[in-house]
């Protein structure tokens, strides 16, 4: 009678099997996982584990090269109400904008070429006339993330020299993004004014010497300073700094173009008003309110700009042909005002009534046993922009009440929903979808998924 370690099956008979069974796959990654398989079994069998026949040996192989072989990054519906959801990816793509680019991608093209002199060109050269365009900015600078933005600028322009920074502007962003680490890190020499929740002009001007450089203003992109508190404006920044020879700069974080005045206006300045105010240098994201890529822009002063591309660091901070061509399509479409290729921008634009409809046709889609119901709540903006600032939305409620009758409660719902790739929020005992960062398609999507919900729960019953 065989013992149980002679029962493990041959290596090239499991491979045999597996290779009818899946077709074509990797040889070297099928031999690799089947030969860890066997070595895994083998140490179970002599615990005392399981005997498996063979049928169950082919079939846990192929679920380890399935799994080996799946693709992380998936797509999700973004059923929280954040537009720019940091976590989710921020900006949303439109097929527009990706069919316009395309031919782009799929062929050679004149990134870094001038093809009228027939020589080498720039590749920032393709943004600069929608930039002049659009905010009457002398010159441009694209690279990977505003984070690297500061850093180049700060780099560039105040190694060794002092920037003048308020003390309630000394922020941290998502993944320990610190103002002042980036400083130290970049060689600038940190100059803090101010108190914590109040600044005034007189502490700029007292703090300039012979060693400053860079009158420095800094989004508080993740937090609101209210109730007895003052800050500098920026347009009182840029008169003080062109009055003492230095340069101003905004790190704006998340910038917007005016169109979205509606939404935002009487928070925070637009990209047009800030232009207007003719910095030295600002600096904003792409993925963010922009609704674009991923990319740290930087518009200014011509003669600045030139010295941030003379820094050796650029090489290493330049974006790729994907990054320039996504934000040239970007903004060609505010050039022509065609803002349904830019879902960021719908979604903040939507108005009332749209949203009531929509959540009123994903309400009478899910099973009436759910006992969905249209409620008024809340939206954000997201992307570190107008962190007290919310839009009023509508969304679809499930209570936790409710779901008694089911075996379930909200969080259970909640982890169902999120392994069928649609992300909701949990308030106040409820699960709530809304329907502000809703796409087109979603809502097929999140009925099905309460479908078979359904029917997993009433054969649980």
């Amino acid at each position: 009678m065989q013992t149980p370690l002679e029962q493990i099956p041959k290596t090239d008979k499991l491979l045999n099997a597996l290779n009818l069974e899946l077709k074509t796959p990797n040889p070297k990654l099928l031999k690799s996982l089947t030969l860890e398989f066997l070595d895994n079994y083998r140490q179970e069998l002599l615990k005392g584990g399981e005997l498996l026949d063979f049928k169950s040996c082919v079939k846990r192989i192929i679920a380890l090269y399935q799994n080996a072989t799946q693709k992380s990054l998936k797509p999700l519906i973004n059923a929280t109400g954040i537009v720019v959801h940091t976590n989710l990816g921020r900006s949303v793509f439109s097929e527009e904008i990706l069919e316009e680019i395309k031919p782009l991608l799929t062929h050679y093209n004149n990134l870094e070429y001038d093809v009228q002199k027939g020589e080498r060109g720039e590749r920032y050269i393709h943004l600069q006339r929608l930039f002049k365009t659009l905010l009457n900015a002398e010159d441009v600078l694209v690279v990977n993330n505003n984070a690297a933005a500061v850093f180049l600028i700060l780099n560039t322009f105040a190694k060794g020299k002092e920037v003048i920074i308020s003390r309630g502007e000394l922020i941290e962003i998502g993944g320990s993004f610190r103002i002042p680490r980036v400083m130290e890190d970049s060689r600038a020499i940190l100059r803090e004014v101010g108190t914590t929740n109040k600044t005034h002009l007189k502490d700029y001007k007292d703090a300039i010497n012979e060693n400053t450089t860079i009158l420095f203003k800094a989004h508080k992109s993740n937090f609101a300073i209210t109730g007895f508190s003052k800050e500098v404006e920026f347009k009182e920044i840029v008169a003080l700094a062109k009055e003492c020879n230095l340069i101003d700069y905004y790190d704006l974080g998340s910038g917007y173009f005016s169109i979205l005045d509606s939404t935002f206006k009487g928070f925070e300045p637009s990209l047009e008003v800030i232009s207007s105010l003719n910095p030295s240098l600002v600096s904003f994201s792409g993925d963010k309110l922009l609704g674009g890529t991923q990319a740290g822009i930087i518009f200014g002063k011509k003669a600045l700009i030139d010295k941030l591309k003379q820094n050796q660091l650029l090489r290493m901070l330049r974006v790729d042909k994907f990054t320039i061509a996504a934000l040239e399509a970007t903004l060609n479409a505010y050039l022509q005002g065609n803002t349904k290729a830019i879902p960021t921008l719908q979604m903040l634009l939507r108005d009332k009534d749209c949203l009531y409809a929509l959540a009123q046709e994903l309400a009478k889609g899910i099973p009436p046993c759910f006992k969905a119901q249209v409620i008024p709540t809340k939206s954000f903006s997201g992307g570190g922009a107008m962190p007290s600032h919310y839009l009023e939305s509508f969304g679809v409620a499930i209570f936790k009440k409710d779901l008694e009758a089911l075996n379930l409660n909200e969080s259970k719902l909640e982890q169902h929903l999120r392994k069928s790739g649609i992300i909701a929020r949990l308030e106040n005992s409820a699960l709530i979808l809304d329907a502000r960062t809703l796409l087109e398609g979603d809502l097929a999507q999140i009925v099905e998924s309460f479908f078979v919900l359904l029917k997993e729960a009433q054969c649980k019953i």
